[in-house]
């Protein structure tokens, strides 16, 4: 009998410590699980712009949550990126302080690389959509992101993410 505690013991104990995984759909994420840094390139006598973004495994592993503040809670945001099985891809939601949210769809394009594809709703800005790409390098990545901005497509914007160990912020 004490033989079969000690075996179901190892059992229960390789489980408990076992790292958590995340579902293979989501596996072109997993780099960027952590805490990540970018310092946005301002004109000169701008003020400065600092993102902080958070990437977590989420929903037992179904789902990937992020979320980031700007100036320590000026704007902020928070998603949920999953996969989508009756579309057969991956999608998500954001959701912002500013009171707009997005949906949209990603595109893996390769095992460091994806694209997103967004619909907004509510921006006051005039924007109605985003693309973007990001492409992780040897921990960091970088993201370009473009804007539909009253009918027509900003030019794109350069942001480069170092881990950090920063918190995120909401006010």
């Amino acid at each position: 009998m004490f033989k079969f505690f000690l075996i179901w013991l190892g059992l229960v104990s390789m489980s408990c410590f076992s790292a958590p995984q995340l579902d293979e759909k989501l596996a072109v994420f997993a780099p960027y699980l952590g805490t990540w840094q970018s310092d946005f390139e301002v004109k000169s006598g701008q003020p400065k712009v600092q993102d902080i973004s958070k990437w977590e495994r989420a929903l037992n592993g179904k789902a990937i949550r992020t979320l980031h503040s700007i100036n320590e809670g000026m704007y902020g945001g928070e998603s949920l990126i999953f996969w989508d099985q009756s579309q057969q891809s991956l999608k998500f939601y954001y959701f912002t302080t500013a009171g707009f949210y997005t949906h949209g769809t990603l595109e893996v394009v390769s095992p460091t690389e994806f694209v997103a594809f967004e619909e907004v709703t509510n921006s006051k800005e005039g924007i109605t959509q985003v693309k973007s790409s990001s492409h992780f390098t040897e921990n960091a990545f970088i993201v370009s992101t473009q804007y539909l901005k009253n009918g027509q497509w900003t030019k794109p914007e350069k942001r480069h993410y170092t881990p950090s160990k920063k918190q995120v912020v909401f006010k």
